[in-house]
């Protein structure tokens, strides 16, 4: 198999960071994903490519031994290894159980010509050396970590006002999940062995949600506070009184100072949306008043706004 710059499969340089690996794997796995791309062999390659470095980039050991070793990462502990007892036995040389000395190898047998274990049969070397099983010529397999899975789950804005629970089928799998309210736009969630099963023992790969929330018709959000915009009749406006509102959580009853102006602003402490993961702590709600000319005036009525308009 030829050699994949893990690297340049996510677009980075060796200095790139922890956070930038993140980012460019989610961005390139949502573009080479098998749901976007459905019947995309390429893309599917793209995306199997991308995991594959996403899994040995994002762990610090991994991405250590493949930065040291490049291609043969892999084999980097057979290798510390072999120089370690070929060291070892070099400095025994003479003593009759070294690698140019008398008797038996290291390796088991006479001791000979070692030069086809370099260049490139290096690997080969490896392989049979440290992949047999207990003598029975068969290779050990390498555990592959199964593949994440990336899921979009639509919502509108009052789903998320409160914690509650939904099922999702992914990959013909249902998975009931806790969705915490306060759960933002585009807001990505990780659930761990939910993905992909891994192959020859390896761990299952995970599962990334991200949440698309709707607008809503009445509210909008800005972080966690909501804004929205409610009528206000004319005669209230200038009178003062009461006005009841329905928020997400139920009706309020708003005091209007008289002479209350068009547009103006009132902001209603705790009643804005949930913080997420914080249970009790909720944002503001802004209120913007419209007020509301009346119409279908009958005579009376347009001679008493005359008589005021003369006052």
């Amino acid at each position: 198999m030829a050699f994949i710059d893990y690297y340049q499969i996510l677009g980075l340089d060796k200095s790139a960071s922890d956070d930038a690996i993140k980012k460019a794997y989610r961005k390139l796995a949502r573009k080479y994903h098998p749901d976007v791309n459905p019947n995309d062999a390429e893309a599917t390659l793209k995306f199997q490519q991308v995991n594959e470095a996403n899994e040995v980039l994002s762990d610090p050991e991994k991405r250590k031994k493949y930065d040291k070793y490049g291609e043969n990462w892999q084999q980097a502990e057979q290798y510390e290894a072999y120089e370690q007892a070929r060291r070892a036995q070099g400095s025994n040389a003479g003593a009759g159980g070294g690698f140019g000395g008398g008797g038996s190898s290291w390796f088991g047998g006479d001791a000979g010509d070692y030069s086809e274990f370099t260049g490139d049969n290096f690997s080969d070397f490896f392989q049979s050396m440290f992949g047999n099983q207990g003598g029975s010529g068969r290779r050990t397999q390498s555990r592959f970590r199964g593949q994440d899975y990336n899921a979009e789950l639509q919502l509108n804005l009052r789903d998320v006002y409160e914690t509650h629970k939904q099922t999702l089928t992914v990959n013909g799998k249902s998975i009931r999940i806790t969705i915490p309210a306060g759960v933002a736009h585009e807001q990505v969630i990780k659930l761990k062995g939910y993905g992909a099963p891994g192959q020859n023992g390896g761990p299952d790969g995970d599962l990334y949600i991200t949440f698309k929330i709707a607008e809503d018709p009445v509210f909008k959000r800005q972080g966690n506070d909501l804004h929205a915009t409610f009528d206000l009749d004319l005669y209230t406006a200038i009178l003062g009184g009461d006005v009841t509102i329905e928020t997400l959580n139920g009706k309020v009853k708003i005091p209007i100072k008289a002479e209350t102006q068009n547009g103006t602003k009132v902001r209603l402490r705790g009643k804005g949306f949930p913080v997420y993961k914080k249970d009790g702590e909720f944002g503001d709600l802004f209120i913007t008043w419209n007020i509301k000319i009346p119409t279908n005036l009958t005579d009376r009525h347009k001679e008493l706004f005359k008589e005021l308009s003369q006052l």
